[in-house]
């Protein structure tokens, strides 16, 4: 049954916050093995290429979910797809605490890649359903600020437990409070959507469609190259503070917390900025294009910072990488979410989060190896300074208009 206009405005709301809530579980379980890799690499006895094959072994599942994430929307609806891979990721994330061994941690490591890969496209899809443009980048804000927060507790909060409790107690306390989420979720009233029933049939375009679209190369490519810093910073930030900076892990928790405070911050506003600068009659696809051009500046001029060597500099580099990371992520799935249209969102976001995803699988192993080779993280900060550049001439160039696409049977 349907809610009535004022219902489904609350439960409009209610979702919103929920799928905030969901993603702000989804960093935090992703991003907790970071936090707990300096303990768990000398415990179990891992190599530094070992650590960055098991960050990256979370995208050789999340990569491909995608694609099943988006039939499974189809099939089973937005609401169950979501239910079922958050139950999925909180279990992988409990019995991580019960590894003792690289192949454990592995296995469970892609069974929470493959889990985790519902979110995103599960919120692109229910955000266009219900949230009209001009309001589109403060949702999707709202989920960065999830996005960000998760982070941020994950090294924060994650970093205490890892301190007093020991990083097995880290996964048993996570994974249970994850569960709890699906609580409210299997009860909450779906809202009346303002284009078209989220249980009904999609007719989406086809896989085959949308990668026939120069904005879709466009979009996944230019999605990559803004994630491969961002997951330099994920996977790397809590090792390159203890290990080459010789900070705390207490002193690392309060610059990675703060880290993700500011992109929080700075998401929030920017989206404010952005919807009431298109209520007021700016166009949609030049303010998207010039904020997601922003973020991909200041990131180059962070992983610089970073690649400088000084202790100072690092950390102005990775608390400024905050502004780049809050722009940068309303930015890219605002500008999916108006490429495809309400009908395509779900799926075309399967295809460009995915994408972007094999930065995950790239960025810890690349990093990782080249510090064993040369002892230094510089080099793998000036890689992703140079893949920042490449993503702006991305956007500028083979992104030629964001506007919505027209497709088959529109």
């Amino acid at each position: 049954m349907k809610a009535k206009p004022d219902g489904s405005r609350r439960s409009a709301r209610t979702v919103v916050i929920l799928l905030s809530l969901t993603i702000f579980i989804n960093a935090l379980d992703r991003g907790n093995f970071s936090t707990a890799a300096p303990l768990i690499k000398g415990d179990l006895g891992l190599t530094n290429g070992q650590i960055g094959i098991l960050i990256s072994a979370y995208f050789w599942a999340y990569v491909p979910g995608h694609a099943l994430t988006g039939w499974l929307i189809d099939k089973i609806n937005a609401y169950r797809t979501l239910a079922l891979g958050l139950a999925l990721w909180s279990l992988a994330t409990f019995f991580t605490g019960f590894a003792g061994g690289f192949a454990v941690l592995l296995a469970l490591r892609l069974l929470l890649g493959l889990a985790e890969s519902t979110a995103f496209p599960v919120c692109s899809k229910l955000l266009a359903l219900y949230i009209p443009h001009q309001r589109l980048a403060s949702a999707n804000a709202w989920n960065g600020v999830g996005l960000m927060m998760g982070n941020g507790a994950g090294v924060f909060i994650g970093g205490m437990l890892v301190a007093t409790l020991g990083w097995h107690a880290l996964f048993f306390i996570f994974g249970a409070l994850s569960l709890l989420w699906l609580i409210p979720w299997l009860r909450v009233k779906q809202p009346e959507p303002i284009h078209s029933a989220p249980d009904a049939p999609d007719h989406a375009p086809s896989f085959a469609e949308m990668l026939g679209k120069r904005e879709m190369w466009g979009a996944m490519i230019g999605h990559f190259c803004g994630n491969y810093s961002y997951f330099v910073v994920l996977s790397w930030l809590p090792l390159f503070l203890v290990k080459k900076q010789g900070f705390s892990i207490e002193t690392m928790a309060w610059i990675g917390g703060g880290v993700y405070l500011i992109a929080s911050v700075v998401g929030l506003v920017g989206a404010r900025i952005t919807d009431r600068a298109i209520a007021g009659g700016a166009n949609v696809g030049r303010i998207r294009k010039q904020i997601v051009l922003g973020s991909g500046v200041i990131a180059l001029a962070c992983m610089l910072l970073c690649a400088s060597g000084q202790p100072m500099f690092a950390v102005a580099g990775l608390l400024l990488y905050g502004v780049a990371n809050g722009l940068g992520y309303f930015s890219l799935y605002s500008i999916g979410q108006t490429l495809a249209g309400p009908r395509a969102a779900g799926k075309w976001v399967g295809l460009q989060n995915g994408f972007a995803g094999l930065s995950g699988i790239i960025s810890p192993i690349v990093t990782g190896y080249s510090i064993d080779a040369t002892g230094d993280y510089r080099v793998a900060f000036l890689v992703a300074a140079a893949i920042a550049v490449v993503g702006m001439l991305v956007w500028l160039f083979v992104v030629r208009k964001i506007e919505q696409i027209k497709w088959s049977g529109d």
